[in-house]
């Protein structure tokens, strides 16, 4: 999916979170970077039509999102994973995840097949009758991922997904990511070096702006020699932030 982001403007009452933002976004996994209040997760719930443009334009795939219609359109091709999405402790994660597909309008005679592809992808294929209370929490963010891409949605949008999840496990979600090849992917996270290893793109934002957007090795080549301890893309970012807020 390709998506077009114009002089786009959002808030919440008379606070401006994102001012005339620009931005072009195509398959392929981007990381969106950015301290506590940079716009990121303002950025994601806009994409993901929760949130109507205060102002500017969004287009997916040549499409304009001008009103409900449109928006209810757009979301059958939306795979969104916030920080925090409910679950009802009682149902299965089977139909946690069937029910992810149903909102989002997978036909029922292929639904039964996109459940069981995105069971497999998270690998829990076996846990798939455990309620969602009796999971442990990265389990239960691995559920959270599969409602996410449950039918291969064109854009797939996720909020700090890695969190509750062990080292094994973000290696798995890097793989997931890599078989997402057709999906436009984008990915906010305050993990660094999951940007470095999963991602073609690196967006930064700081208050609302872009500050940069390039590949991984084109942001780890801006690391100097500073910040003891920190990789070299680490190194880069905090580059990039003002020095008050320069800290892992």
């Amino acid at each position: 999916m390709h998506v077009q982001l114009s002089a786009l403007r959002q808030g919440y009452r008379a606070r401006v979170i994102l001012e005339d933002l620009n931005l072009t976004l195509t398959p392929g996994v981007t990381g969106l970077l950015g301290p506590n209040g940079a716009g990121k997760t303002t950025l994601m719930r806009t994409l993901a039509t929760v949130l109507p443009p205060a102002g500017g334009t969004i287009e997916l795939d040549g499409t304009a999102i001008t009103s409900e219609r449109t928006a209810r359109q757009a979301r059958r091709n939306i795979g969104y994973l916030p920080q925090k999405f409910g679950w009802d402790a009682g149902m299965k994660v089977q139909d946690f995840i069937e029910y992810g597909a149903w909102l989002r309008e997978v036909p029922g005679k292929r639904r039964r097949d996109a459940v069981e592809k995105a069971l497999t992808q998270v690998d829990l294929s076996e846990r798939r009758d455990e309620r969602m209370s009796r999971l442990s929490g990265g389990m239960r963010q691995r559920a959270g991922i599969a409602w996410a891409i449950v039918g291969d949605p064109g854009l797939v949008l996720l909020d700090e997904p890695t969190v509750g999840l062990d080292p094994r496990q973000r290696l798995q979600f890097r793989r997931i990511l890599s078989e997402l090849t057709d999906t436009t992917v984008l990915l906010s996270t305050h993990l660094i070096d999951d940007v470095a290893a999963a991602c073609d793109r690196v967006i930064v934002l700081h208050s609302g702006s872009v500050l940069f957007d390039g590949s991984p090795a084109e942001m780890e080549a801006l690391g100097r020699a500073g910040f003891p301890g920190a990789t070299r893309i680490e190194r880069a970012y905090m580059e990039l932030l003002p020095e008050e807020e320069r800290h892992l």
